[in-house]
């Protein structure tokens, strides 16, 4: 029972359910997070990092030690050679299209292994205007996914010959089909080496961090990309990204960060290491309630008559839960239910909005401590078809399970569901 919510009995009782349904997953979840917290350990003490790392530098930057030890102990953990782990990565849209300038010239192939990339990624790679990759003379193609939403890996053979970059969007996006597990992105991996050894292979990794004990560079991945204010900032860092891989290639991406001839030695941290180091130490925990609050919204919504993706019981590989309302109604009231049980900005009423970057209306509930941090409790979608919402975050399991409570008991209040 809440100590302080008056939720309907028969939901607490459905919740009470819920969770007992997850006691394995829950048990699965915690491992991978004792096992990702020792990693992240062991990389703190293997590169001796000091309390002088903590402390930022101004101007040009020259010789940051705590910005260049960062990377270090980022590369330890994602399994790479280097990282390139900045404050100044206004997102993980910029991460990503600073990976993919970094490593394309005219005249090259980039192909997507995993269908149409995330809405904000459409005018990098498409727009007419402003500089995108079409624009510079880069080639797109992609490989769209099975009708159950699975790699179509004979596709992969016959079109990846050609690429210079095979791109693999790890999570779901606005969409319904399963985000892509480690294991397939090893696969994925083998498919396009086998036929273009020479082929970069890139991967987004947001939301994907540290919700398995192994990340895609472990199994091959020449280039993985994210954002600090999701998983691996453990919701402490305020904003940045980071991109980690192959040295060489990681040296083309610093260049186009700031300049050729320039790269990793300049780029001031100012006051944000500590953050950054602090958000990376929390991280797996973090992730470990983000986890656990997506299985049991899963394990809720499912024992309400909805439709979610992935069910509670199934592997996860990201922090994502899709849950399929309905109807605008349904999707409308969630969000008002997630973001009343926000710790900041409880009292607003999300709506929709022409958000830039998008091509429909979105609706977002994000009472978030750091402005659109996803490692925090939120929901958003766009107002089309089947009226999806996608969740993640939850930098506390027990808020996060409060907060979906919220949500359903919202779409109660408001004669939406019935129970």
């Amino acid at each position: 029972m809440s100590c302080c919510f008056n939720f309907d009995k028969e939901l607490e009782n459905l919740a009470k359910q819920a969770e007992e349904n997850c006691t394995e997953s829950f048990a699965r979840i915690d491992h991978t997070a004792r096992c990702n917290s020792e990693k992240v350990l062991k990389a703190f003490i293997d590169n001796r990092v000091g309390e002088m790392h903590l402390k930022g530098t101004t101007g040009y930057g020259y010789g940051d030690d705590g910005r260049d030890k960062l990377d270090a102990v980022f590369a330890q953990i994602l399994g790479a050679e280097d990282a390139l782990v900045r404050h100044n990565f206004v997102n993980g849209t910029h991460a990503i299209s600073t990976a993919l300038f970094g490593v394309l010239r005219p005249g090259d192939l980039m192909l997507s292994l995993t269908g149409r990339p995330y809405d904000t990624l459409n005018d990098v790679i498409f727009g007419e205007y402003g500089g995108s990759l079409t624009e510079f003379g880069v080639k797109y193609d992609q490989i769209d996914l099975l009708p159950d939403g699975r790699v179509n890996f004979g596709k992969i053979n016959e079109l990846a010959r050609s690429c210079k970059v095979a791109y693999i969007q790890r999570s779901r996006g606005y969409s319904l089909r399963p985000s892509i597990t480690v294991s397939e992105i090893s696969e994925m991996v083998d498919s396009v080496k086998s036929v273009n050894p020479e082929a970069i292979i890139i991967v987004d990794n947001c939301y994907g961090e540290l919700v398995e004990r192994v990340e895609p560079c472990d199994v091959g991945a020449d280039l993985i990309v994210g954002s600090l204010i999701k998983n691996l900032g453990g919701g402490i860092a305020e904003t940045g990204g980071y991109i980690a891989g192959k040295k060489e290639l990681i040296e083309l991406c610093a260049y186009r960060l700031t300049t050729v001839g320039t790269g990793k030695e300049v780029g001031c941290s100012l006051n944000m290491n500590r953050s950054m180091f602090m958000g990376l130490f929390h991280a797996p925990e973090t992730v470990k309630n983000a986890v656990k609050t997506a299985t049991f919204a899963s394990a809720l919504f499912r024992q309400l008559g909805f439709t979610a993706y992935p069910n509670h019981n199934e592997y996860r590989t990201d922090i994502i839960t899709a849950i399929k309302l309905g109807s605008k109604e349904n999707l409308i009231a969630f969000c008002e239910g997630i973001q009343s049980g926000s710790p900041i900005d409880s009292f607003v009423t999300p709506e929709p909005w022409d958000m830039p970057g998008y091509d429909s209306q979105v609706i977002m509930a994000a009472g978030a401590f750091t402005m659109g941090a996803s490692i925090e409790l939120s929901a958003d979608a766009p107002l089309r078809e089947p009226y999806a919402v996608w969740l993640q975050g939850g930098l506390t399991y027990d808020t996060g399970r409060t907060g979906i409570m919220l949500a359903a008991q919202r779409m109660l209040d408001k004669g939406l569901i019935k129970i």
